[in-house]
């Protein structure tokens, strides 16, 4: 078996949990804050705390999954911001239907 790493450790605890969600919502805060400032500000710190905070929040995922699914456009860029390998594979399936010209109405067994 692996050994976990610190961080992974970390997260065990409650209160270290509860810490890197706030931290990842005051970055989400910060973000637009620095947005006029030269420099990618924006563009690092938002997607560093949204995932701080999806991390380590039930709550605050099950709101971004109500996010996903009302704005499915804005919710694609979110996730290419966060690099989500979810993200990148649904693209993948996505361009291999449409190669091979096949939509999920006229699949088989419908999935």
């Amino acid at each position: 078996m692996a050994k976990r790493s610190l961080y992974q450790r970390l997260r065990t605890n409650p209160q270290v949990r509860t810490g890197l969600f706030c931290f990842g919502v005051l970055l989400m805060i910060a973000a637009p804050l620095l947005g006029p400032l030269p420099g990618p500000g924006f563009i690092i710190l938002f997607p560093a705390g949204l995932m701080l905070s999806l991390q380590n929040s039930e709550w605050a995922k099950r709101v971004y999954v109500r996010f996903k699914r009302r704005h499915p456009r804005y919710a694609g860029w979110t996730d290419r911001l966060m690099r989500r390998s979810s993200a990148a594979r649904r693209r993948e399936r996505e361009a291999q239907e449409a190669i091979d010209g096949e939509t999920p109405e006229k699949r088989p067994n419908g999935n």
